[in-house]
This record gives structure tokens, C-alpha cells and sequence, in this order.
């Protein structure tokens, strides 16, 4: 009888021992999300602060007549980037979803037909990693030409601060999502009480 009782007693040890180490991954994965939440943040704010004086520093050396918002074009247009959302299958009672940018060419315009689309994505799927290269870079062209066919390096340079800043805001969505997530399952386990010795 005293063997099955130290059976027992060892079986509620490790069963305490591997609780508490699950906890303590679950504090460490919640620490870690909110690490790269940060550090994002962070990248975020610099990315935003390089555009902004690339685009300053633009308009100082083309002028104020060439970079102005009365050169936009406000006629309806296709997006270029999407955003998709996948649903993620989570242990806890709050769904997960992951955010993803879509960037299509501008080829499938307005009134493209659908036949025309699908050899777009066609092409798309099948070309090579210079082919989008080649794509984003006629993209990039494209939206540059209202403002002249000669633009500043620096126009160009905020261009990419920018869409850095697109890609950069979609991780911060992702891993604010995985934060909160971790969060809930660290709250989970702090209101299941201890059994009593």
C-alpha cells in the first residue's frame, strides 16, 4: 500500500512539473511576441521618418509645382496590392488569422476581361523571379509617371520606404495577433487554481 501511495504522490510531481513547464513556454512565447512587436513598431516609425524625408527632399529639388496633389490622378483604379486573410485554427476559444498582402500587376485593368486577367495571373505564376522583378519595377514606373518623366532618385527612394512600410505594417498586424493569443492562453492558465496539497 505505501508503494502505490509513492506511485502516486511521484505521478502529481511530474504531472506539476510539466503544467508548470507549459506555463512557462506559454509566458515565454507571449514574451517573445511582444519582443518582435517592438522591434517592429520601432522599424516601423524609422521607415516612415526615411520616406518622409526622401519625399521632402524630392519636392526641394523638383519643386513644389511638380510633386503636389493636384497631379494625382483620382479616376477609379484597379488595386495594385490586396489584402488577403487566412483563418488559423487556434486551441483557445479566440480564432487566429494571418494577414497577406497580394501584389498584382497592373495589367488586369478595370476593363480587362476575365479571359485577359487569367493570362495575366497565368503569366504571373509561371514567369520567373526577374519577371516579377521586371513586373514591380514597371508598377513602380507607372505610379512615379504623373510627377514627370524625369523624377528625383529621392522620389523613387520614398517610393520604397513606402511600400517597405506596407510590408511592415502587415507583420505588425500578424504578430500582434500571435501577442494577443499568447496573451489569452497565459490569462487561461493563471485562472486555473493549484489543486490543494
Amino acid at each position: 500500500m505505501p508503494a502505490m501511495a509513492d506511485e502516486t504522490e511521484t505521478k502529481i510531481s511530474d504531472d506539476g512539473e510539466e503544467g508548470i513547464v507549459e506555463k512557462d513556454a506559454k509566458v515565454l512565447n507571449f514574451l517573445d511576441s511582444l519582443d518582435s512587436y517592438l522591434i517592429l513598431m520601432d522599424t516601423l516609425s524609422s521607415t516612415l521618418r526615411q520616406g518622409c524625408l526622401e519625399l521632402a527632399s524630392a519636392r526641394l529639388s523638383m519643386g513644389a509645382s511638380r510633386i503636389n496633389s493636384s497631379l494625382l490622378d483620382l479616376k477609379p483604379h484597379s488595386a495594385a496590392t490586396t489584402l488577403e486573410i487566412d483563418h488559423l485554427e487556434a486551441g483557445s476559444r479566440m480564432e487566429q488569422v494571418h494577414f497577406r498582402l497580394c501584389k498584382r500587376a497592373s495589367s488586369a485593368s478595370p476593363q480587362s476581361t476575365p479571359k485577359e486577367e487569367a493570362q495575366g495571373k497565368k503569366q504571373e505564376n509561371n514567369g520567373s523571379p526577374r519577371t516579377v522583378d521586371d513586373q514591380a519595377q514597371r508598377e513602380r514606373l507607372k505610379s512615379l509617371s504623373m510627377f514627370g518623366m524625369l523624377v528625383s532618385p529621392k522620389l523613387r527612394a520614398a517610393q520604397r520606404s513606402y511600400e517597405t512600410t506596407l510590408d511592415t505594417i502587415i507583420e505588425i498586424a500578424n504578430i500582434r495577433t500571435s501577442l494577443l493569443h499568447a496573451y489569452n492562453q497565459v490569462v487561461e492558465d493563471m485562472k486555473i487554481t493549484p489543486p490543494n496539497d
